[in-house]
């Protein structure tokens, strides 16, 4: 498409090198994404500073990847995908929690399910989600700081979605047998 620069520590402008050394330390490798994101030290940044705050929300490992996953899926970000499918294996959340994101099936608990919907629901709103949906959401166990939160994640993964779908990022190596296509039918909320 455009051609995106992919840098590591030596191509990269200078207010990235301590993010990719970060990202080196924390991953032993160079993500793809960070690559990209290399090119805008404050994107770069910026992506990292929401990364940490969304992992210390009070959301629980199985939380965050739903969270994370519903928003991938719904922006059908073919980078994302398999990327938190390696992740959420690394925070042991199941296979089963794992596959029903991936495949736009019901998770395994109301509780889960719920922030499932509830995360489609601001994403395809654009926050403008109704007194039911929320409702239904507080139900579920659930609280204002809870929705707080899910702005959060989804700010964090506008950044790595659209950056991955204007740069065309290749599925890291790593990540490859894990790749996903979305389904003939989206999620129904």
């Amino acid at each position: 498409m455009f051609d995106f620069p992919s840098h590591d520590h030596d191509s990269a402008p200078e207010g990235s090198k301590p993010l990719i050394e970060s990202s080196q330390k924390a991953f032993g490798r160079l993500p793809g994404l960070h690559k990209v994101l290399a090119e805008s030290p404050q994107a770069y940044e910026g992506y990292q500073v929401l990364h940490k705050l969304f992992t210390e929300t009070e959301f629980d490992a199985e939380e965050l990847t739903v969270v994370w996953q519903s928003i991938n899926v719904e922006n059908e970000c073919h980078y994302c995908v398999p990327a938190h499918t390696g992740i959420a294996r690394n925070m042991k959340v199941s296979d089963e929690i794992t596959e029903a994101l991936r495949n736009e099936t019901p998770l395994p608990t109301p509780k889960l399910e719920a922030l499932r919907r509830f995360t489609v629901q601001m994403l395809r709103s654009r926050g403008n989600v109704t007194e039911a949906q929320m409702q239904a959401f507080f139900d579920a166990g659930y609280g204002h700081r809870a929705v707080l939160d899910v702005i959060l994640g989804m700010a964090q993964k506008t950044i790595s979605n659209y950056v991955n779908h204007v740069a065309e990022t290749p599925v890291d190596k790593v990540f490859e047998p894990l790749k996903w296509s979305r389904g003939d039918k989206p999620l129904d909320v």
